[in-house]
């Protein structure tokens, strides 16, 4: 299966799907440390889950400051999780730009429903069409949250 790529230049940033770019123990670092979802998450749940998703890095200088990651059967449903900026990048609109790049994807507009779940950045996603649920006693969930803390 060919899968539209991302691949852009911003204000000296590589924003890129390319996953043999990207630094999975940088991307365990700031989930286990720094993310309010993923605290003492272990590297080899973070490293499967970043070989079987679709993944954005965004670097500087080689270094990964930036990260999201969509989880997706590429055509009817995707799951977006793990989206983070490291602190000292944010305020330059890379999320905005990381975000636009995902959404315009032919096979991200293609896709029947996009979710995720979000604390504190509900503004930033309705930017990008992400609404609240219509009717959320349909959703249900398994929590197993003893994995790892969180």
């Amino acid at each position: 299966m060919d899968v539209q790529q991302i691949d852009l230049l911003f204000d000296g940033y590589h924003i890129t799907s390319n996953k043999a770019l990207m630094h999975v123990d940088q991307v365990h670092e700031w989930l286990s440390k720094h993310s309010y979802w993923a605290v003492n998450i272990p590297y080899g749940i973070v490293e499967i889950s970043f070989k079987h998703s679709f993944t954005v890095g965004i670097l500087k200088d080689k270094e990964q400051v930036g990260y999201a990651r969509l989880i997706t059967d590429y055509a009817v449903f995707s799951y977006l999780a793990d989206v983070y900026v490291k602190e000292e990048h944010r305020g330059k609109g890379l999320s905005k730009i990381m975000m636009q790049a995902i959404m315009e994807l032919d096979w991200v507009k293609g896709c029947r429903r996009l979710m995720l779940a979000t604390r504190d950045a509900h503004e930033l996603y309705r930017k990008y069409g992400f609404t609240d649920l219509a009717d959320p006693g349909k959703i249900m969930v398994v929590s197993n949250t003893t994995q790892y803390g969180t």
